[in-house]
């Protein structure tokens, strides 16, 4: 556990890992060093960009391990009393519209996190926010946008409709009966009056 609340501590990625281990090992070497932090994360993301697969595996399975760690914590976690949950949304509401910088961002960011991989989120977001200033091509995301905006429009007035009318199981329409020539029918109706007949 992290918190003095109980609330478990968030998972760490592997290369949070990785920068530990740095630390660790830096500690270990130079103990009566003070470490500058900017200088100390900028040698360790060159380090990290020049790393292979199977030396970054080690920190993977750590964040693996981790992750795990952190899902069976949260799984078992109760709030406190005073502390505020989140308002349990309806599953079945439609996905709220992306703006137009939110379309860009979901295209920009992972360049940017290769760009700065020791950047933080609020650092990430700062560089989303200079680039999308720049773009050129701001017209493409407002046409995504304005799309996503009129699919969610429509998808609300049906929720909205759904959510006001009483709930009831509506039965199957039966299926149209197949077509059938003429002569066909003909037939069967006399066999019909064979059978009364009988």
């Amino acid at each position: 556990m992290g918190k003095k609340d109980g609330k478990p501590r968030g998972r760490m990625t592997a290369y949070a890992f990785f920068v530990q281990t740095c630390r660790e090992e830096h500690k270990k070497k130079h103990p009566d060093e003070a470490v500058v932090f900017a200088e100390f994360s900028k040698k360790c993301a060159e380090k990290w960009k020049g790393m292979n697969a199977k030396e970054k595996k080690r920190f993977e399975d750590m964040a693996t391990k981790d992750k795990s760690r952190y899902e069976s914590e949260m799984a078992n976690y109760t709030p406190a009393k005073g502390e505020k949950r989140k308002r349990k949304k309806d599953p079945n509401a439609p996905k709220r519209s992306l703006s137009a910088f939110f379309f860009f961002n979901k295209e920009e960011r992972e360049r940017v996190k290769k760009d700065f991989p020791t950047y933080t989120v609020g650092d990430i977001a700062k560089e989303l926010g200079k680039r999308w200033e720049k773009c050129q091509n701001k017209a493409k995301f407002e046409v995504l946008a304005k799309a996503d905006k009129a699919r969610y429009e429509k998808e609300m007035a049906v929720y909205k409709g759904e959510a006001k009318k009483p709930k009831t199981v509506e039965k199957p329409k039966p299926a149209p009966p197949p077509e059938e020539d003429d002569d066909d029918d003909e037939d069967e109706e006399e066999d019909d009056d064979d059978e009364e007949d009988e």
